[in-house]
């Protein structure tokens, strides 16, 4: 067996001394895992730059090193050149002429390493633990995975915290439009869409128009969740002059509106038409839009924006003076071959129970929904049902 030559060896010139080249980033730790078929035991981290000069120094050169591992020696060549780069310092020393061996810095390296995964190897062992649970409970049937799309809520990420505690199950919880949240029900992008409505008696075209489409008794089915108070959020200094909706025009106030098919803008486009506002007169009903609760509360907090219509919670949050408009009643809707799904069914468990209630009741702002998580009939749930006016012809 012939020794590594360094003069057979491509680019000889060592790039740790090439002045020519721009110096790179001083190296920061990066922690990765990966499955693999084998097991792993004790302080052992898989790690290429590790393995390679543990590899160099037992087989005593590069070729066999590069045997030992499988690998070409040209890739373990280069690999070691580019760690080089990377540490800023000599790995092997490449003296022509001389079988290619570990420096003294890299020795201590290697040293260095084993000595603190050493002395970390209870958790290391507790940490491969914890990770190898993954795959295991992935299979486990007693954990459910639930996918929600959802209006914006605040206690929805509550609830979220409460049902992984307490009943093995992951919300995997996104939020966008009412709409939005519905129409991906309808095209199995979710499992459960949440949406919000006033309980208005009368005819709701605004809501009608936008909802009835998307909802289909037999189809699907509507579960009581909560109850919440929508409101205006403005500073304390606008309190005395904002009692009523209408007042945010009066007092030519500038308003953070919401993004067109969430619940809240449809809510405000119902107030506006219930009082003949037209969009004009409301100073930034079109030209400022917000995509949740917290950040149209947080326009009107910093100053960007007067007024803007939210949950009492984000209100409260962000220090605001809220005027109380309309409790709305926050509905999950399901497709009715979903109903028996163990995920949902553990889900309206949840939500009947009385430690959400209590957790619920203790958001401002919130209360349980009456006989919540049971079904609700989606034409009595929502009056306007039977009294959706046609759309106007262009």
């Amino acid at each position: 067996m012939q020794p590594d030559k360094v003069a057979a060896a491509p680019q000889a010139v060592s790039p740790v001394a090439d002045a020519d080249r721009e110096e790179p980033a001083a190296p920061r730790v990066h922690l990765r895992y990966s499955y693999e078929g084998d097991e792993q035991h004790g302080a052992t981290l898989g790690n290429p730059l590790f393995e390679l000069l543990a590899a160099v120094v037992e087989a005593g050169s590069i070729r066999h090193a590069a045997r030992t591992l499988g690998m070409s020696y040209r890739y373990v060549w280069d690999s070691l050149r580019r760690w080089e780069r990377v540490l800023r310092e000599p790995l092997i020393d490449w003296a022509q002429g001389r079988r290619a061996r570990a420096t003294p810095f890299a020795l201590k390296l290697l040293w260095a390493e084993r000595r603190v995964r050493l002395r970390m190897q209870p958790e290391i062992e507790t940490l491969r633990a914890d990770l190898g649970r993954v795959l295991r409970d992935a299979h486990d049937e007693r954990h459910q995975l639930l996918s929600v799309r959802a209006s914006h809520d605040l206690a929805l990420p509550v609830l979220q915290k409460h049902v992984a505690v307490s009943s093995d199950l992951h919300l995997d919880l996104g939020f966008q439009g009412s709409v939005e949240a519905l129409r991906a029900l309808n095209s199995g992008e979710c499992q459960v869409a949440g949406f919000h409505v006033p309980p208005l008696r009368g005819a709701a075209p605004v809501f009608a128009r936008a909802l009835k489409p998307l909802l289909k008794p037999g189809l699907h089915q509507l579960i009581a969740c909560s109850r919440r108070m929508q409101g205006v959020m403005l500073r304390r200094e606008h309190a005395v002059a904002v009692r009523t909706f209408p007042d945010l025009v009066a007092r030519r106030l500038r308003f953070v509106n919401r993004q067109g098919g969430s619940g809240t803008r449809m809510l405000i486009d119902h107030l506006m038409s219930e009082h003949g506002i037209a969009a004009e007169a409301l100073a930034g009903y079109a030209g400022h839009i917000e995509h949740s609760h917290g950040a149209v509360a947080l326009c009107v907090a910093s100053g960007v924006a007067d007024a803007g219509v939210g949950v009492e919670a984000a209100a409260l949050q962000f220090g605001l003076h809220f005027v109380p408009l309309v409790e709305e009643n926050y509905f999950l809707a399901c497709l009715d071959a979903s109903l028996q799904h163990p995920a949902v069914e553990r889900l309206r468990e949840v939500l009947a129970g009385p430690r959400w209630r209590e957790i619920l009741a203790s958001l401002p702002g919130y209360q349980p929904a009456t006989a919540a998580g049971s079904l609700l009939v989606i034409e009595d749930a929502l009056p306007w049902w039977r009294h959706c006016p046609r759309p106007a012809h262009s």
